[in-house]
Protein backbone atom coordinates (compact mmCIF):
# COMPACT_ATOMS: atom_id res chain seq x y z
CA UNK A 1 0.00 0.00 0.00
CA UNK A 2 1.59 3.76 -0.62
CA UNK A 3 2.86 5.39 2.07
CA UNK A 4 1.57 8.49 0.73
CA UNK A 5 -2.34 8.79 3.18
CA UNK A 6 -3.81 11.34 0.46
CA UNK A 7 -4.66 8.37 -1.99
CA UNK A 8 -5.34 4.79 -1.26
CA UNK A 9 -4.82 2.05 -4.00
CA UNK A 10 -5.49 -1.44 -3.41
CA UNK A 11 -7.29 -4.26 -4.82
CA UNK A 12 -10.04 -3.36 -3.18
CA UNK A 13 -10.19 0.49 -2.67
CA UNK A 14 -9.28 3.09 -4.87
CA UNK A 15 -9.70 6.55 -2.49
CA UNK A 16 -8.39 9.90 -3.26
CA UNK A 17 -6.58 11.32 -6.56
CA UNK A 18 -4.16 8.87 -7.53
CA UNK A 19 -0.49 10.05 -7.62
CA UNK A 20 0.62 6.67 -11.18
CA UNK A 21 3.95 8.86 -10.53
CA UNK A 22 4.43 7.62 -6.53
CA UNK A 23 2.19 4.72 -6.97
CA UNK A 24 5.52 3.88 -9.52
CA UNK A 25 7.68 4.54 -6.69
CA UNK A 26 5.43 2.70 -3.73
CA UNK A 27 4.90 -0.02 -6.02
CA UNK A 28 8.24 -0.63 -7.50
CA UNK A 29 7.22 -1.24 -10.73
CA UNK A 30 9.25 -0.05 -14.15
CA UNK A 31 8.20 2.69 -16.41
CA UNK A 32 7.41 1.60 -19.87
CA UNK A 33 9.72 3.25 -22.25
CA UNK A 34 9.40 4.14 -25.57
CA UNK A 35 11.71 1.13 -26.77
CA UNK A 36 9.44 -1.00 -25.26
CA UNK A 37 6.00 0.72 -26.18
CA UNK A 38 8.18 0.59 -30.15
CA UNK A 39 8.18 -3.29 -30.19
CA UNK A 40 4.84 -4.32 -29.32
CA UNK A 41 3.17 -5.61 -32.67
CA UNK A 42 1.05 -4.18 -35.48
CA UNK A 43 2.20 -0.45 -34.64
CA UNK A 44 0.85 -0.84 -30.97
CA UNK A 45 -2.35 -0.27 -29.75
CA UNK A 46 -3.40 3.15 -28.67
CA UNK A 47 -3.21 2.19 -24.78
CA UNK A 48 0.44 1.64 -25.23
CA UNK A 49 1.12 4.23 -27.71
CA UNK A 50 -0.90 7.05 -25.13
CA UNK A 51 0.62 5.91 -21.76
CA UNK A 52 -2.19 3.99 -20.73
CA UNK A 53 -0.86 1.31 -20.26
CA UNK A 54 2.43 3.33 -18.27
CA UNK A 55 4.68 0.67 -16.09
CA UNK A 56 5.87 -2.90 -16.65
CA UNK A 57 7.52 -5.98 -14.98
CA UNK A 58 9.44 -8.31 -17.34
CA UNK A 59 7.67 -7.30 -20.19
CA UNK A 60 10.57 -7.45 -22.52
CA UNK A 61 10.64 -11.63 -22.22
CA UNK A 62 7.08 -11.64 -23.17
CA UNK A 63 7.78 -9.74 -26.12
CA UNK A 64 10.24 -11.04 -27.27
CA UNK A 65 8.38 -14.16 -27.34
CA UNK A 66 6.01 -12.81 -28.96
CA UNK A 67 8.16 -11.16 -32.28
CA UNK A 68 9.55 -14.67 -32.38
CA UNK A 69 6.86 -16.47 -32.35
CA UNK A 70 7.43 -18.40 -29.40
CA UNK A 71 5.09 -19.67 -27.27
CA UNK A 72 3.37 -16.82 -24.93
CA UNK A 73 0.30 -15.97 -22.86
CA UNK A 74 -2.17 -13.33 -21.68
CA UNK A 75 -4.03 -13.64 -18.34
CA UNK A 76 -6.62 -10.64 -17.76
CA UNK A 77 -10.12 -11.83 -15.74
CA UNK A 78 -12.88 -10.58 -14.11
CA UNK A 79 -15.18 -10.06 -10.69
CA UNK A 80 -18.65 -10.94 -11.22
CA UNK A 81 -20.06 -8.51 -8.59
CA UNK A 82 -22.71 -6.97 -11.60
CA UNK A 83 -23.71 -6.10 -14.55
CA UNK A 84 -20.07 -4.96 -16.89
CA UNK A 85 -19.23 -1.46 -17.79
CA UNK A 86 -16.57 0.04 -20.20
CA UNK A 87 -13.62 0.01 -17.77
CA UNK A 88 -14.39 -3.67 -17.26
CA UNK A 89 -13.98 -4.73 -20.95
CA UNK A 90 -11.46 -2.63 -21.89
CA UNK A 91 -8.40 -4.62 -21.10
CA UNK A 92 -10.44 -7.71 -22.49
CA UNK A 93 -10.21 -5.87 -25.79
CA UNK A 94 -6.00 -5.02 -25.23
CA UNK A 95 -6.22 -9.18 -24.65
CA UNK A 96 -7.85 -9.92 -27.67
CA UNK A 97 -5.28 -7.36 -29.83
CA UNK A 98 -2.27 -9.01 -28.77
CA UNK A 99 -3.80 -12.70 -29.27
CA UNK A 100 -5.14 -11.46 -33.12
CA UNK A 101 -1.80 -9.90 -33.66
CA UNK A 102 0.66 -12.76 -32.11
CA UNK A 103 -1.27 -15.80 -31.16
CA UNK A 104 -1.01 -15.24 -27.76
CA UNK A 105 -3.05 -18.02 -25.65
CA UNK A 106 -5.44 -16.27 -23.47
CA UNK A 107 -6.19 -17.19 -20.40
CA UNK A 108 -9.44 -15.45 -18.60
CA UNK A 109 -9.93 -16.26 -14.64
CA UNK A 110 -13.91 -15.44 -13.06
CA UNK A 111 -13.04 -14.59 -9.75
CA UNK A 112 -16.89 -15.54 -8.57
CA UNK A 113 -15.83 -16.63 -5.09
CA UNK A 114 -13.71 -13.45 -4.55
CA UNK A 115 -16.84 -11.35 -5.17
CA UNK A 116 -18.80 -13.64 -2.31
CA UNK A 117 -16.43 -13.23 0.08
CA UNK A 118 -15.17 -9.55 -0.74
CA UNK A 119 -19.19 -7.97 -1.34
CA UNK A 120 -22.26 -8.48 -0.05
CA UNK A 121 -24.18 -10.27 -2.18
CA UNK A 122 -25.53 -14.10 -2.30
CA UNK A 123 -24.01 -17.07 -4.00
CA UNK A 124 -27.31 -17.11 -6.38
CA UNK A 125 -26.60 -13.11 -7.39
CA UNK A 126 -22.94 -13.60 -7.91
CA UNK A 127 -23.91 -16.55 -9.91
CA UNK A 128 -26.30 -14.32 -12.39
CA UNK A 129 -23.58 -11.96 -12.79
CA UNK A 130 -21.39 -14.51 -13.88
CA UNK A 131 -23.28 -15.37 -16.59
CA UNK A 132 -23.95 -12.47 -17.75
CA UNK A 133 -20.34 -11.36 -17.31
CA UNK A 134 -19.43 -13.99 -19.55
CA UNK A 135 -21.50 -13.49 -22.37
CA UNK A 136 -20.05 -10.02 -22.71
CA UNK A 137 -16.63 -11.72 -22.62
CA UNK A 138 -17.51 -14.02 -25.24
CA UNK A 139 -18.36 -11.54 -27.17
CA UNK A 140 -15.12 -9.61 -27.37
CA UNK A 141 -14.68 -12.73 -29.72
CA UNK A 142 -11.46 -14.18 -28.66
CA UNK A 143 -10.45 -17.46 -30.97
CA UNK A 144 -11.45 -20.21 -28.66
CA UNK A 145 -8.83 -22.74 -29.66
CA UNK A 146 -6.40 -20.17 -27.86
CA UNK A 147 -8.32 -19.08 -25.31
CA UNK A 148 -9.23 -20.64 -21.78
CA UNK A 149 -11.72 -19.35 -19.36
CA UNK A 150 -11.31 -20.38 -16.12
CA UNK A 151 -14.51 -19.82 -13.20
CA UNK A 152 -13.23 -20.44 -9.45
CA UNK A 153 -16.39 -22.17 -8.11
CA UNK A 154 -17.14 -24.55 -11.66
CA UNK A 155 -13.63 -25.34 -11.93
CA UNK A 156 -12.63 -25.58 -8.14
CA UNK A 157 -11.17 -29.55 -9.44
CA UNK A 158 -8.23 -27.77 -10.69
CA UNK A 159 -8.08 -23.63 -9.17
CA UNK A 160 -8.11 -25.26 -5.35
CA UNK A 161 -5.62 -27.87 -5.42
CA UNK A 162 -3.13 -25.42 -7.08
CA UNK A 163 -4.27 -22.90 -4.81
CA UNK A 164 -3.54 -24.77 -1.27
CA UNK A 165 0.05 -25.43 -2.90
CA UNK A 166 0.17 -21.53 -2.89
CA UNK A 167 -1.05 -20.40 -0.11
CA UNK A 168 1.89 -22.43 1.77
CA UNK A 169 3.45 -19.99 0.67
CA UNK A 170 2.24 -17.17 1.88
CA UNK A 171 2.66 -15.78 5.54
CA UNK A 172 -0.37 -13.97 6.81
CA UNK A 173 2.26 -10.96 7.54
CA UNK A 174 2.49 -10.76 3.71
CA UNK A 175 -1.03 -10.75 3.39
CA UNK A 176 -1.86 -8.26 6.12
CA UNK A 177 1.48 -5.79 4.65
CA UNK A 178 0.00 -6.35 0.78
CA UNK A 179 -3.48 -5.58 0.93
CA UNK A 180 -4.56 -4.35 4.84
CA UNK A 181 -6.35 -5.92 7.41
CA UNK A 182 -8.93 -8.74 5.19
CA UNK A 183 -12.22 -8.69 6.36
CA UNK A 184 -12.38 -12.12 6.52
CA UNK A 185 -10.51 -15.38 5.91
CA UNK A 186 -11.80 -15.60 2.43
CA UNK A 187 -9.51 -13.17 1.35
CA UNK A 188 -7.02 -14.01 3.03
CA UNK A 189 -6.63 -17.22 1.52
CA UNK A 190 -7.46 -15.07 -1.84
CA UNK A 191 -3.67 -14.08 -2.84
CA UNK A 192 -3.57 -17.89 -3.73
CA UNK A 193 -5.89 -18.43 -5.55
CA UNK A 194 -5.07 -15.23 -7.79
CA UNK A 195 -1.43 -17.20 -8.29
CA UNK A 196 -3.13 -19.65 -9.30
CA UNK A 197 -5.17 -17.78 -12.18
CA UNK A 198 -1.37 -15.93 -13.45
CA UNK A 199 0.29 -19.28 -13.48
CA UNK A 200 -2.04 -21.71 -14.66
CA UNK A 201 -1.08 -21.10 -18.17
CA UNK A 202 2.29 -22.21 -17.23
CA UNK A 203 1.01 -25.14 -15.56
CA UNK A 204 -0.82 -26.39 -18.46
CA UNK A 205 2.06 -25.61 -20.76
CA UNK A 206 5.28 -25.54 -19.24
CA UNK A 207 7.58 -22.45 -18.68
CA UNK A 208 6.93 -19.27 -21.09
CA UNK A 209 6.60 -15.98 -20.65
CA UNK A 210 3.25 -14.47 -19.53
CA UNK A 211 1.82 -10.86 -19.24
CA UNK A 212 -0.81 -9.54 -17.19
CA UNK A 213 -2.02 -6.64 -18.56
CA UNK A 214 -4.03 -5.09 -15.32
CA UNK A 215 -5.29 -1.52 -13.78
CA UNK A 216 -2.45 -0.91 -11.08
CA UNK A 217 -4.22 -1.09 -7.91
CA UNK A 218 -4.49 -5.40 -9.24
CA UNK A 219 -0.35 -5.36 -9.25
CA UNK A 220 -0.53 -6.42 -5.18
CA UNK A 221 -1.67 -10.02 -6.97
CA UNK A 222 1.02 -10.00 -9.32
CA UNK A 223 3.79 -9.28 -7.04
CA UNK A 224 2.64 -12.00 -3.97
CA UNK A 225 2.74 -14.31 -7.54
CA UNK A 226 6.13 -13.58 -8.27
CA UNK A 227 7.37 -14.04 -5.21
CA UNK A 228 5.61 -17.80 -5.18
CA UNK A 229 7.35 -18.43 -8.96
CA UNK A 230 10.82 -16.79 -7.27
CA UNK A 231 10.84 -20.02 -4.71
CA UNK A 232 11.44 -22.14 -8.04
CA UNK A 233 9.35 -24.92 -6.63
CA UNK A 234 6.92 -25.21 -9.51
CA UNK A 235 8.96 -25.09 -12.88
CA UNK A 236 7.20 -21.91 -13.72
CA UNK A 237 8.35 -18.31 -14.70
CA UNK A 238 7.54 -15.12 -12.70
CA UNK A 239 4.93 -13.57 -14.89
CA UNK A 240 5.05 -10.31 -16.47
CA UNK A 241 2.54 -7.42 -15.51
CA UNK A 242 1.41 -4.17 -17.99
CA UNK A 243 -0.27 -1.75 -15.62
CA UNK A 244 -2.43 0.21 -16.81
CA UNK A 245 -4.15 3.77 -15.08
CA UNK A 246 -7.53 3.77 -14.50
CA UNK A 247 -10.25 4.47 -17.30
CA UNK A 248 -11.90 7.88 -16.36
CA UNK A 249 -15.32 7.85 -14.27
CA UNK A 250 -18.00 10.39 -15.49
CA UNK A 251 -17.66 12.44 -12.26
CA UNK A 252 -13.92 13.14 -13.15
CA UNK A 253 -10.87 11.69 -13.79
CA UNK A 254 -9.89 8.61 -11.55
CA UNK A 255 -11.51 4.74 -11.69
CA UNK A 256 -14.44 4.14 -13.28
CA UNK A 257 -16.79 2.10 -10.72
CA UNK A 258 -20.25 0.89 -10.79
CA UNK A 259 -20.65 2.55 -7.04
CA UNK A 260 -19.38 5.83 -8.03
CA UNK A 261 -22.21 8.79 -7.41
CA UNK A 262 -22.48 9.53 -11.53
CA UNK A 263 -23.23 6.10 -13.44
CA UNK A 264 -21.18 4.17 -15.42
CA UNK A 265 -21.44 3.45 -18.93
CA UNK A 266 -22.55 -0.07 -19.00
CA UNK A 267 -22.53 -2.26 -21.83
CA UNK A 268 -25.68 -2.90 -22.43
CA UNK A 269 -26.46 1.17 -22.36
CA UNK A 270 -27.70 1.53 -25.86
CA UNK A 271 -26.50 5.12 -27.88
CA UNK A 272 -29.26 7.38 -26.21
CA UNK A 273 -28.55 6.20 -23.20
CA UNK A 274 -24.76 7.08 -23.76
CA UNK A 275 -25.25 10.31 -24.96
CA UNK A 276 -27.77 11.46 -22.15
CA UNK A 277 -25.16 9.80 -19.39
CA UNK A 278 -21.89 12.00 -21.32
CA UNK A 279 -23.87 15.44 -21.51
CA UNK A 280 -25.60 14.92 -18.30
CA UNK A 281 -22.45 13.73 -15.94
CA UNK A 282 -19.17 14.01 -17.95
CA UNK A 283 -17.23 16.05 -16.03
CA UNK A 284 -15.76 19.06 -18.41
CA UNK A 285 -12.65 20.52 -18.34
CA UNK A 286 -14.42 23.70 -19.90
CA UNK A 287 -14.84 27.15 -18.97
CA UNK A 288 -18.29 28.17 -17.11
CA UNK A 289 -19.15 30.11 -20.41
CA UNK A 290 -19.24 29.66 -24.25
CA UNK A 291 -17.61 33.37 -24.52
CA UNK A 292 -14.95 32.38 -21.78
CA UNK A 293 -14.00 29.34 -23.04
CA UNK A 294 -13.70 30.60 -26.43
CA UNK A 295 -11.11 33.00 -25.22
CA UNK A 296 -9.25 30.88 -22.53
CA UNK A 297 -9.57 27.36 -23.44
CA UNK A 298 -10.50 24.50 -21.79
CA UNK A 299 -7.94 21.65 -20.05
CA UNK A 300 -8.52 18.38 -22.11
CA UNK A 301 -6.31 16.75 -19.19
CA UNK A 302 -9.35 16.82 -16.46
CA UNK A 303 -12.23 16.63 -19.05
CA UNK A 304 -13.76 13.02 -18.79
CA UNK A 305 -15.40 12.98 -22.44
CA UNK A 306 -11.71 14.15 -23.44
CA UNK A 307 -10.12 11.43 -21.62
CA UNK A 308 -12.37 8.49 -22.63
CA UNK A 309 -11.53 8.96 -26.60
CA UNK A 310 -7.74 9.47 -25.62
CA UNK A 311 -7.80 6.24 -23.55
CA UNK A 312 -9.65 3.91 -25.65
CA UNK A 313 -12.50 5.53 -27.84
CA UNK A 314 -10.67 7.34 -30.90
CA UNK A 315 -8.40 5.14 -32.44
CA UNK A 316 -6.64 7.61 -34.91
CA UNK A 317 -3.77 9.52 -33.17
CA UNK A 318 -4.02 12.52 -34.75
CA UNK A 319 -7.63 13.10 -34.21
CA UNK A 320 -6.87 12.93 -30.72
CA UNK A 321 -4.35 15.02 -30.96
CA UNK A 322 -6.40 17.63 -33.11
CA UNK A 323 -9.50 17.53 -30.60
CA UNK A 324 -6.81 18.20 -27.71
CA UNK A 325 -5.86 21.42 -29.52
CA UNK A 326 -8.47 23.01 -30.43
CA UNK A 327 -10.19 22.63 -27.06
CA UNK A 328 -7.40 24.01 -25.58
CA UNK A 329 -7.54 26.84 -28.04
CA UNK A 330 -11.41 27.74 -27.45
CA UNK A 331 -12.34 26.78 -30.67
CA UNK A 332 -13.84 22.91 -29.55
CA UNK A 333 -16.66 23.22 -27.10
CA UNK A 334 -17.16 20.80 -24.30
CA UNK A 335 -20.99 20.63 -25.55
CA UNK A 336 -18.98 19.24 -28.95
CA UNK A 337 -16.42 17.07 -27.27
CA UNK A 338 -18.89 15.20 -25.21
CA UNK A 339 -20.88 14.72 -28.40
CA UNK A 340 -17.97 13.36 -30.26
CA UNK A 341 -17.11 11.01 -26.96
CA UNK A 342 -20.87 9.92 -27.10
CA UNK A 343 -20.69 8.98 -30.60
CA UNK A 344 -17.54 6.90 -30.36
CA UNK A 345 -18.64 4.65 -27.15
CA UNK A 346 -22.06 4.19 -28.60
CA UNK A 347 -20.61 3.00 -31.81
CA UNK A 348 -18.26 0.94 -29.72
CA UNK A 349 -21.06 -0.24 -27.68
CA UNK A 350 -23.67 -0.84 -30.36
CA UNK A 351 -20.80 -3.68 -32.13
CA UNK A 352 -20.14 -4.63 -29.33
CA UNK A 353 -23.78 -5.46 -28.37
CA UNK A 354 -24.50 -7.16 -31.82
CA UNK A 355 -21.97 -9.67 -31.15
CA UNK A 356 -23.13 -10.45 -28.06
CA UNK A 357 -26.81 -11.22 -29.11
CA UNK A 358 -25.66 -13.53 -31.93
CA UNK A 359 -23.94 -15.80 -29.10
CA UNK A 360 -25.67 -19.13 -28.40
CA UNK A 361 -27.17 -20.12 -24.92
CA UNK A 362 -24.01 -19.82 -22.71
CA UNK A 363 -23.97 -23.87 -22.27
CA UNK A 364 -23.76 -24.25 -25.75
CA UNK A 365 -20.93 -21.33 -26.45
CA UNK A 366 -18.87 -21.92 -23.02
CA UNK A 367 -17.64 -25.22 -23.33
CA UNK A 368 -15.22 -24.45 -26.69
CA UNK A 369 -13.37 -22.23 -23.49
CA UNK A 370 -13.09 -24.43 -21.13
CA UNK A 371 -9.80 -26.98 -20.02
CA UNK A 372 -9.82 -29.73 -21.13
CA UNK A 373 -9.88 -32.88 -18.69
CA UNK A 374 -5.66 -33.55 -19.80
CA UNK A 375 -5.31 -29.63 -19.62
CA UNK A 376 -6.84 -29.94 -15.68
CA UNK A 377 -4.65 -33.15 -14.87
CA UNK A 378 -1.71 -31.66 -16.20
CA UNK A 379 -1.84 -28.82 -14.02
CA UNK A 380 -2.82 -30.75 -10.91
CA UNK A 381 0.06 -32.79 -11.32
CA UNK A 382 2.67 -30.00 -11.34
CA UNK A 383 1.91 -29.65 -7.52
CA UNK A 384 1.70 -33.10 -6.97
CA UNK A 385 -2.57 -33.32 -6.13
CA UNK A 386 -2.96 -35.33 -2.94
CA UNK A 387 -6.40 -36.29 -4.85
CA UNK A 388 -5.56 -37.55 -7.83
CA UNK A 389 -5.73 -41.37 -7.99
CA UNK A 390 -8.60 -41.40 -5.53
CA UNK A 391 -11.76 -42.72 -6.93
CA UNK A 392 -14.17 -39.83 -7.67
CA UNK A 393 -18.15 -39.38 -7.92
Amino acid sequence: MPADDTFTVTPYTVDGTVDYETLLDQFGAARLTPEQKARFPGGSHPLVRRDVFYAERDLDPFLDAALDGEQHSVVTGRGPSGPMHIGHIVPFYFARYLQDETGALVYIPISDDEKYFAKEQSLAEISEHTRANLRDILAVGFDPERTRIVVDTADADVVYPLAAAFAGEVTQATVDATYGDPENIGLSFYPAVQATHLLLPQLVDGPHPTLVPVAVDQDPHVRVCRDIAAKQRYDVDKPGALLSKFLPGLDGPGKMSSSDDAPSIRLSDDRETVADKIHTHAYSGGRTSVDEHREKGGNPAEDVAYLLLYCFFEPDDDRVERLAAQYRDGSLLSGQLKERAATQVGAFLEAHQERRGALGPLEEELPAYRLTEAERATARSRVGHPGDGLPRH
